[in-house]
């Protein structure tokens, strides 16, 4: 399993999103190592189509799932849906992502 965290640096809110994927992957049993990727300015933004930091991706998929806004790349902070800690994905999302990709592996 490829797990990528893309984050712009003094993301305030990187540490807790790697802090709750290391919980959630531990809890799952998968033991992948996690690429961290400092998205430093737009050109490298755009090419890595990154939504906002911090941005999680499991097997090259968003563990919020494909983004609406296609081209709309920027270096600024993500907000996820249903997120009770503001810029960190939710617990469910980011688990429904860790197995989608176990199923997809195992198949």
């Amino acid at each position: 399993m490829k797990i990528e965290v893309l984050y712009v640096p003094d993301c305030p809110h990187h540490p807790a999103a790697l802090l709750r994927l290391h919980e959630i992957l531990t809890a799952e049993g998968v033991a992948a190592a996690i690429h961290q990727v400092a998205v430093s300015n737009l050109a490298m933004a755009k090419a890595l189509r990154f939504c906002g930091s911090p941005t999680i991706r499991i097997n090259g998929r968003d563990v919020e799932g494909e983004s609406k806004d296609l081209g709309n790349f920027a270096m600024s902070c993500r907000l996820y849906p249903g997120a009770t800690e503001a810029g960190v994905p939710p617990v469910e999302m980011i688990r429904r992502a860790v197995r989608e990709a176990r199923a997809t592996e195992n198949s």
